[in-house]
């Protein structure tokens, strides 16, 4: 009788060796993927300017994409060089890059509203009176 329990707690140790490294197999896989579907989304969007749909089976699929992708730095200037000078940047009137940030913001929520087929009108009238008030704000600034 002694040696069928401790048959049996050996079998079940065993057992959770094996779900242990099973399951981080798993949660490892699974990153994997994920990184690997970012990767392919941010691709999509760089070459054909929106989003790409995930299957009806997934609800939600969030990640924060860089804006720029990956750009290649620029090489640093050898000192030998004469420094460039920069021309001094002007800073558009606070109301306007509020707006234009307004916009921008309205134009990615329409986006995402047709990539799930929800209603649209008011994200679009929105977007039209910021830009009514971007274009009475250049004229007064």
């Amino acid at each position: 009788m002694a040696d069928v329990i401790s048959e049996y707690q050996k079998w079940k140790q065993q057992g959770e060796n094996i779900r242990t490294q099973a399951k981080q197999a798993m949660e490892a896989r699974f990153r994997e993927l994920l990184t690997q579907a970012i990767s392919i989304a941010e691709e999509y969007r760089a070459d054909f300017g929106g989003p790409l749909k995930p299957p009806t089976a997934v609800t939600a699929f969030r990640f924060k994409s860089t804006s720029k992708g990956k750009a290649k730095k620029a090489a640093k200037p050898d000192s030998a060089k004469a420094p460039a000078v920069k021309p001094p940047e002007t800073k558009p009137h606070p109301k306007v890059a509020g707006l234009q940030k307004q916009l921008a913001t309205a134009k990615k929520k329409l986006e995402e509203a047709k990539v799930a087929n929800a209603p649209t009108r008011k994200l679009e009238d929105r977007i039209y009176e910021i830009e009514d008030e971007l274009r009475l704000a250049g004229q007064s600034v």
